[in-house]
Parts: C-alpha cells; structure tokens; sequence
C-alpha cells in the first residue's frame, strides 16, 4: 500500500476545469476510487422533490467529488501549488515535504 500523498484537511489548488485556480480544504478523501471532495469547488445542484422533511423542496448545491489528478496540495510557505515528496525524520517518522519549498506539510 502506497502513502496518500493527498488527505483529508489538506489545502489544495486546483489544476483544472471550471473551478482552475480556486484554493479549498479536502473535506473527504476517497483513496479507492481516486477522487476527493473539497469544499466549496465543483459545486453542483440536485434538484430535490417536496418531502415531509423538506416541504419546499427546490434546489440544494452540493460539492461534488473530483478526480485527485485535477488538485495539488498548496505549498505552506508560497501558496502556489506543489508536488509531495516524503522524507524520514530523525526520529524515524516519515513526513511529506513539498517539492517546491522543502517545507514540511504535516509533522
């Protein structure tokens, strides 16, 4: 099994598509189909039928999941997007670094 490179809190950018450029935080990460989903990015709309819940109705905007190719994670220090390396700490930990900086992104 392969280290996630991309998890759940992390700040991306987006590389591609309609939302190009937008920065978000990765709200659910979902390894087995390579997709994740990033909060407040590739918003689409459900059009939800009048319930006992919901007497309304109408439209409901959600976030829809996206391919983990389109994103990067966000470079701590410059805010640009970055590529993931990782490195053993002294202590024998492994962390990710970004390729850019050399800035740790967790630990």
């Amino acid at each position: 099994m392969s280290a996630a490179k991309i998890k759940k809190g992390d700040k991306v950018v987006v590389l591609s598509g309609k939302d190009k450029g937008k920065h978000g935080v990765v709200t659910a990460a979902m390894p087995k189909t390579g997709k994740v989903i990033v909060s407040g990015i590739n918003m689409m709309t459900r059009h939800k039928k009048a319930s006992q819940t919901n007497p309304q109705g109408g439209l409901e905007r959600i976030e829809a999941a996206m391919f983990v190719c389109k994103v990067a994670i966000e470079d701590p220090t410059t805010g640009k997007p970055t590529r993931i390396g990782f490195k053993i700490n002294e202590d024998g930990s492994k962390v990710r670094i970004a390729k850019r900086s050399g800035a740790t992104i967790d630990g």
